[in-house]
């Protein structure tokens, strides 16, 4: 099974239908932030084009989306955040939004309230042979949440919840300038930055075997 993952597309998504193997991939995975504060059009808009591209489609909103995106999603049947989806025999985990940031975004969620959305989605998926995690929030003090200033402002509950399950991979974003990878445990952890950049993830699912690759198309760096 091949995976393509991307997201901080913040209304831009022409640089989706140039990514190799994009419209033949068995999945194309979102990882949030659809939008600039927007709402449900701006939402339409961005999943309207994608579909276009690819009908196996699963996302979340980011924190940078309002509300109405998640129920939006969740109308479509696509919605990730707090649920779990066997496609296969992989079990996926979706978490959207983020923990609190000092800007007050529209879609942040306390520490508590992202580890009760993570169990949840597990308990969906947990009989899995493996595991894939998306979330738009990366997990804390990793090289995919650090900021300019080398802070690390990624979210603790996602972190522990790493470290608990293991999965396979987990596709992050959120912080733009910490596209990289990282480890915690035998967790692959990657932030492939934002897609409108030409960055995006190819996963190739096995039998008994995930890898995780990221990819970009050269426009930048």
């Amino acid at each position: 099974m091949q995976i393509i993952a991307f997201g901080d597309v913040h209304m831009d998504f022409r640089f989706v239908a140039a990514i190799p193997g994009i419209r033949e991939a068995d999945l194309v995975l979102l990882t949030g932030d659809l939008t600039n504060y927007g709402g449900r059009k701006e939402a339409e808009e961005v999943v309207s084009g994608l579909l276009n591209c690819n009908k196996n489609l699963l996302a979340l909103a980011g924190n940078l989306d309002h509300k109405t995106v998640d129920t939006y999603l969740s109308g479509l049947n696509i919605n990730l955040h707090g649920h779990g989806k066997i496609i296969g025999k992989i079990g996926l985990v979706g978490l959207g939004g983020s923990n609190p940031t000092p800007f007050n975004t529209p879609n942040e969620y306390s520490e508590g309230e992202l580890a009760a959305a993570l169990e949840k989605g597990f308990e969906e998926v947990k009989n899995a042979a493996a595991h894939i995690l998306v979330s738009h929030t990366p997990p804390h003090d990793t090289l995919t949440d650090r900021l300019r200033n080398g802070a690390h402002v990624g979210s603790r509950a996602v972190r522990a919840f790493i470290e608990a399950k293991q999965p396979a991979v987990c596709l992050v974003g959120h912080i733009h300038e910490a596209r990289g990878e990282d480890y915690i445990g035998v967790s692959h952890i990657i932030n492939p930055g934002m897609v409108r950049d030409g960055y995006w993830v190819e996963v190739l699912c096995e039998p008994g075997k995930i890898r995780a690759v990221m990819k970009t198309s050269g426009k930048k760096g």
